[in-house]
């Protein structure tokens, strides 16, 4: 009975953020994107996607409790491969996400 307390506190104390990716539809998108967050140890709990016309929309929850890299290092690689794609990619706390979202 320990061991699922312990469990539930570190899924409380994980940090969650949010991932939204919007752009014209190519190849790679998804890979690229995950290759950013396995390289900086960054796990991803849920993902969604579709294509709406022309253009690719994607979410993704992350858990960054175990990342490897500083946030702003994992941002400003999101944004090179965000010009590179010629997509708007944002990555942002799960509470900051939810607040601008809220209605």
């Amino acid at each position: 009975m320990a061991k699922s307390v312990k469990r539930k506190a570190a899924a409380k104390d994980s940090p969650l953020c949010i991932l939204t990716v919007i752009g014209k539809d190519c190849v790679g998108i998804i890979a690229k994107v995950s290759s950013v967050m396995a390289k900086a140890n960054i796990n991803i709990i849920d993902v969604s996607q579709k294509i709406m016309g022309q253009y690719f929309v994607m979410t993704m929850g992350c858990d960054i409790s175990k990342t490897t890299v500083g946030m702003k290092e994992i941002q400003v690689k999101l944004d090179r491969l965000a010009a590179s794609l010629g997509l708007q990619i944002t990555f942002q706390n799960e509470r900051i996400f939810k607040m601008m979202h809220r209605i």
